[in-house]
This record gives structure tokens, sequence and C-alpha cells, in this order.
């Protein structure tokens, strides 16, 4: 199957999923909301658990495919780990699926596909990856605090520089997981994020200091 096609799919399944619960979607309402034939369906996915699968693997793609967007922008690391938040919580908050998957709450209506990675025999690539093992709510913090130490910490930052990164970034995420059940209030996210990011003792701006200045800056 073209990609464009497995695509389709994957569209037509969300779009059910979002107007009734997963138990209620049929895959022959998806084959046929998608212009396929329920058998193309099922060569695709194996099973309306697969399909789910793949529907929450491509979920997350897309979360982590925005944080790297985020991270690889413009400003200063504070103003890419403030869009990573901000990201993070308008996704959250846009895809039901991303919001179980970051907050661990999977609500009846939704599938649950096991963390586990579950044996598979299709012969489609992009199925057997979405048969692996899905990541939990603290692999996707760890996924996110990794990128952001790859892309903001420049070549020869100093080890506690990198770790005070790290910290600054898991407390930048779980913050703006916080802020979908409870939106802030004036300022938004990212003024809760630079406040804290601001708060935070030992924040440096790594990517901006080379190892002399970093240690002439504790002098």
């Amino acid at each position: 199957m073209m990609p464009a096609a497995r695509e389709s799919l994957l569209d037509a399944a969300y779009t059910a999923l979002v107007r009734r619960p997963w138990s209620a979607v049929r895959m022959v309402d998806v084959a046929a909301a998608a212009g396929v034939s329920r058998q193309t369906l099922y060569n695709e996915f194996g099973s309306k658990d697969g399909l789910a699968r793949a529907l929450v693997r491509r979920e997350a793609d897309g979360y982590l495919a925005g944080v790297d967007r985020a991270l690889a922008g413009y400003g200063d690391p504070r103003d890419r780990l403030t869009a990573t938040a901000e990201w993070t919580t308008s996704a959250a908050r846009d895809s039901i699926l991303v919001r179980a998957m970051l907050t661990g709450c999977w609500s009846e209506r939704l599938p649950a596909p096991a963390l586990a990675s579950v044996p598979s025999t299709s012969a489609v690539p992009a199925q057997r990856r979405a048969d692996g093992p899905l990541p939990s709510p603290g692999d996707f913090v760890a996924l996110v605090r990794d990128r952001a130490v790859t892309l903001l910490a420049g070549p020869g930052t100093p080890k506690s520089d990198t770790a005070d990164l790290a910290r600054s970034c898991e407390l930048a995420v779980r913050l703006a997981l916080s802020c979908v059940a409870a939106p802030p209030g004036e300022g938004g996210v990212a003024e809760l994020i630079r406040s804290a990011l601001h708060q935070q003792a030992g924040w440096q701006d790594v990517s901006a200091q080379t190892p002399t200045t970093a240690a002439r800056s504790r002098r």
C-alpha cells in the first residue's frame, strides 16, 4: 500500500475516534471513509488492535517531530524550551491520544495499546514499527530531555551545565503537562515557563557560552 493510503486510513480512524468510543469504531467504516476495501485495511494493519497501535504511534511521532521543530527554532535555550513547552501543551490539548500518552490517563473510550512490544508478522515495515513498544509518560519526558540536551548544549559544554539543561527541560515539560488540566492565568504557558526557568538555580545559557566563558561566569 502507498504511504498516502495508509495515512488516509489513519486519518479516517482518528476522525472516527473523535466522534465515538474506540469500541464502537468499525473497521468497515474506517475503510469506507478512506475509500479502500476492508480487506485492504486488514492487509495493512492486521487487526483492529494493529490499527490502534499504528494510530497511537503516528500521534507519538507527530508530537516528537513538533518537539524537534521547537528546539531547532531561533532564540536562546530559554526561548526554545518555552516553545517546546507551548507545543507540548497545545499538542496534548488538540490530540486525545497525545494527551493520553503524555499523562498515562487512558479513558475507556480510547484504545489502550500495551507498552510492551507485540510480536509482529506484518510485511509492512511501518506496521512492524507500530507493533513495537510504546513509550511511557516518563519515557516521553526523557526523550524530550535528551533531544534538548543534544540540540541546545554546545560543543565543550561542562557536564554541570548539561545537567542543568536536562533538569530545565524536564521542568518545562512537566509544567506544560500541568497546564493541560489547569490552564495558567495571564501570560499563559510561555510566561509560566520563562518564570520557572528564571528561578531555577544553576540555569545557564549553555548554548551561548564557550567553556572559557562558562568557567569565567562562575568566578
